[in-house]
Parts: C-alpha cells; structure tokens; sequence
C-alpha cells in the first residue's frame, strides 16, 4: 500500500501528479504506476518524497502499513484520515523539537 500513501501526501498537499513527478524529477507516467500499484517505489525514490514533503521515510513507511488495517472492520476514509492526522502531528511535533 506504499502507492496509496504516497498517492495520500500528494492529494494532502493539493497536489497533481505530474507537479510531484517534476519536484521529484521522474516522469509522470512513473508516479502514476506507483499510486495504481502497478510498480513498487524504490528506496531512493521513497527518500525523494520524504525530503520533499518533510516526512520521514519511517513515517512514510508506518503510514502505508496502516493503510490496509484500515480496510478492515472500520470505514476506510475514517480510519486513514485518523492515520494522517496522527502522522501530521508526528510531523508538528518533530519540527518543533528540531526548531527550538
């Protein structure tokens, strides 16, 4: 589920995909592959979106791990918009150590 989580911080942060595929600097059509599941992002990659978008690649991670619980016995949207915002806070949280 790594795609989706990935797919979820691009919708997050408002943006398209070939806007991530030009930050990232990989094609359009790759990000697209990635987020339907057709390929499975590589490490370097995975790091590209984690200092691009400030997240942690462990965040990133645990954030894709939960994406599958939450398809089960819960509503998915409720159970992933919990996850975001727990990893948002993680987030916050981080910074402000990293700040002050």
């Amino acid at each position: 589920m790594i795609g989706e989580a990935l797919r979820l911080i691009r919708v997050f942060h408002d943006l398209k995909q070939f806007e991530v595929a030009d930050r990232l600097k990989v094609s359009k059509s790759h990000i697209s592959e990635i987020e339907n599941g057709n390929k499975t992002p590589s490490l370097e990659l995975i790091e590209k979106y984690s200092e691009q978008f400030k997240i942690p690649v462990s965040a990133i991670m645990f954030f894709a791990e939960q994406i599958p619980n939450a398809k089960r016995g819960e509503k998915a949207r409720t159970k992933i918009a919990s996850t975001v915002l727990d990893l948002l806070s993680f987030i916050e949280k981080k910074s402000m150590v990293a700040e002050g």
